[in-house]
C-alpha cells in the first residue's frame, strides 16, 4: 500500500517520545566534561576487531597503524541483543540473544536500551525510547546523520524513527509488515508512530539538520515538500527522484550562526563502493562524496553554533558490512580505509577545535573475518551466504553476490573462491593480499602474498567489537562496556542525560 502519514498524531507522538528521559536536561558537570561542546560518533558497520587488523596490515603493513588507532583511549564493546518481549538485564524476564543485528544495537547506543534483532528506538517489549539525537536536538545542538547506506537503514535511522521492525521504511510497503503482535499483543492503529516508514518520520521530525547518504528511492513528493516546509535545503530531488551529486554538496555553504539544514541523497540505495567509483570515473555513482567528504561538510555546516551548544554527528561506514556479507574481502578492506579517511577528518577537526568528543566504534563484527597463516585454508565459508537484510529492496545496489564455485587451486582449497581478482580461474579460496612488508613484485591473489583472509559465514557474529575514543570524558569508553553504556557516555557528554 501507498504510505498515509497522520501527521497530527505523529507529532503529536514524537513530541512525548523526545520529552522521555528529558525530566530536567542534566546540569553540566564540573571538570573536564564541562569542556566537551561537540561529539562525532563514528560507527563502522560490520566492523570487527580483524577487519581492524586486516586493513592496517594492507594498507601501512605490520608496524603501521590506521587513523582510528591512534586515538589514545581503547576498549571493547559487548554487542547482544535480546528476544522479543524480553526485558532489560538484570530483570528478572531477561532473554539474550547472542547476535545482534544492526538494528538492536543502533537503538543500544542511540536510546540507551537492549532491544530485539529488527527493532528501532524501542525496547524488547515495543516502548519507545527517546534517542541522543533527539535530545541533543531538543536541547538546541544542532545534529547531523552521515551514511553511506540507505538513510532509513538501521544505523542512521536507529538515530531518528522508532518503528517495530526496521524493514518499515517506505515509500511502498505492506501495514502489516510495520507491525509486531509477537511484542506488542495486537496490531497498532496506523497512526501509532511505530509502525509508521522509517522515511515518513525522517522527513517529518527534524530530528538531524544535516541528513546526507543513500536511499532516495525511500521518499517521495511529499516527503520533499515536508522537508522544504522545515527550512531544509534539498539537493536533488525525491518528487523527481534526481540524486545529489558531490558537486552540490560543494556548492551548499555554512551560514554562521544560522540552522544550516540540508538533505542530499546521493544513491536510490546504498552508496556505491569506491572500487566502482575508481574504476568508472564517468558514470553517475563517480559523483557520489566519499564517507569522509561527507563528513567534512557535515562538520563545516554543523559547527555555527559558536556559543555554549555545539553539535552532535553520527557518521556510518556501511559498506564494511555490506561486502563482508558478500564475503568480499577486497572490498571489505578498501571501505574500511574509506571509513577510516572519515575518522582522520573528524580527529583532525577535534584536535583544533579542543572541545570535541571523537568515539569510533562498530555495531556488531560481520562474517567471521579472520587472518590465517600464510599457506594454509579453510573450507568453513558457506556456498550461499545469507542474503542482507531488504536485499529484494529495488532501491539496494549492494546485493551481495558470489559465485557458487568454479576453478580453485587444489593444494590449498576445495572451498569457495572469494575476495579480488574471484573471475580469475588460478585464484584460490582464501583471499590473499600484498602489504608494504613484501618484496617488490608480489601481487594481490598470489601464494606470496602475505595477507591470508578467509571468512567463517556471510552473516554477523556474536564477538566483541572495538571502541576508540579521543577528547574530554572519552576515557570512559576504555575497558569492556556494554553497547548501551555508549548511550550514557555520549549524553552525559553532551550534558542531556544524567
Amino acid at each position: 500500500m501507498k504510505k498515509s502519514f497522520r501527521l497530527a498524531a505523529a507529532a503529536v507522538a514524537l513530541a512525548s517520545i523526545a520529552g522521555t528521559g528529558m525530566a530536567g536536561v542534566a546540569q553540566a558537570k564540573r571538570g573536564e566534561d564541562r569542556e566537551i561542546r561537540n561529539v562525532i560518533y563514528l560507527l563502522g558497520d560490520g566492523m570487527g576487531r580483524t577487519h581492524v587488523t586486516a586493513a592496517r596490515e594492507r594498507y601501512y603493513g605490520a608496524d603501521g597503524k590506521l587513523v582510528m588507532e591512534t586515538l589514545p583511549h581503547v576498549g571493547q564493546n559487548r554487542t547482544y541483543s535480546i528476544e522479543p518481549g524480553s526485558g532489560q538485564p538484570g530483570e528478572p524476564d531477561f532473554v539474550p540473544n547472542y547476535v545482534t543485528d544492526s538494528a538492536s544495537a543502533a537503538t543500544a547506543w542511540s536510546s540507551g536500551v537492549k532491544s530485539y534483532n529488527a527493532a528501532l528506538g524501542v525496547d524488547g517489549k515495543g516502548k519507545s525510547h527517546a534517542t541522543v539525537m533527539e535530545l541533543a536536538k531538543k536541547a538546541g545542538y544542532r545534529t547531523g546523520n552521515v551514511s553511506t547506506a540507505e538513510i532509513t537503514d538501521a544505523t542512521p535511522a536507529g538515530q531518528m524513527s522508532h518503528v517495530l521492525m526496521r524493514g518499515c521504511q517506505g515509500p511502498d510497503y505492506s501495514a502489516k509488515a510495520c507491525q509486531n503482535t509477537e511484542v506488542t499483543g495486537k496490531e497498532l492503529p496506523t497512526d501509532d508512530i511505530r509502525v509508521t516508514p522509517v522515511a515518513d518520520q525522517i522527513a517529518r521530525n527534524g530530528t538531524a539538520d544535516v541528513i546526507m547518504g543513500g536511499g532516495l528511492a525511500r521518499f517521495d513528493a511529499a516527503d520533499e515538500q515536508a522537508l522544504k516546509d522545515q527550512g531544509y535545503t534539498v539537493l536533488g530531488s525525491p518528487a523527481a527522484q534526481r540524486v545529489a551529486t558531490e558537486s552540490d554538496m560543494n556548492r551548499v555553504k555554512a551560514k554562521k550562526r544560522k540552522q544550516n539544514k540540508v538533505f542530499a541523497l546521493y544513491n536510490k540505495g546504498n552508496l556505491t563502493i569506491e572500487k566502482s567509483k575508481r574504476e568508472n570515473p564517468a558514470s553517475a555513482e563517480a559523483k557520489e562524496p566519499s564517507v569522509a567528504e561527507m563528513t567534512r561538510k557535515s562538520i563545516e555546516l554543523l559547527n555555527t553554533n559558536k556559543g555554549k551548544k555545539g553539535f552532535y554527528l553520527q557518521v556510518e561506514g556501511a559498506l564494511i558490512d555490506k561486502r563482508s556479507h558478500a564475503n568480499d574481502a577486497a572490498q571489505t578492506l578498501e571501505e574500511t580505509k574509506a571509513f577510516d579517511e572519515a575518522v582522520r577528518v573528524a580527529l583532525d577537526f577535534a584536535k583544533k577545535d579542543k572541545h570535541t568528543m571523537v568515539i569510533v566504534t562498530a555495531d556488531h563484527e560481520c562474517a567471521g573475518f579472520n587472518i590465517i597463516e600464510k599457506g594454509t585454508y579453510t573450507n568453513a565459508e558457506a556456498a550461499t551466504p545469507p542474503m542482507n537484510v531488504d536485499s529484494k529492496n529495488t532501491a539496494n545496489n549492494s546485493t551481495p553476490s558470489r559465485p557458487k564455485g568454479g576453478a580453485v587451486d587444489p593444494k590449498r582449497s576445495s572451498g569457495i573462491i572469494n575476495g579480488e581478482g574471484n573471475e580469475d580461474p588460478a585464484n584460490f579460496g582464501p583471499a590473499t593480499f600484498r602489504t608494504p612488508d613484501d618484496p617488490a613484485g608480489v601481487t594481490d591473489g598470489s601464494e606470496d602474498a602475505s595477507l591470508w583472509l578467509s571468512y567463517l559465514s556471510g552473516n554477523h557474529t556474536g564477538a566483541d567489537v572495538p571502541v576508540y575514543g579521543y577528547g574530554p570524558g572519552s576515557q570512559k569508553v576504555s575497558g569492556s562496556i556494554e553497547n548501551t553504556d555508549l548511550f550514557d557516555i555520549v549524553g552525559q557528554a553532551l550534558r542531556v542525560t544524567r
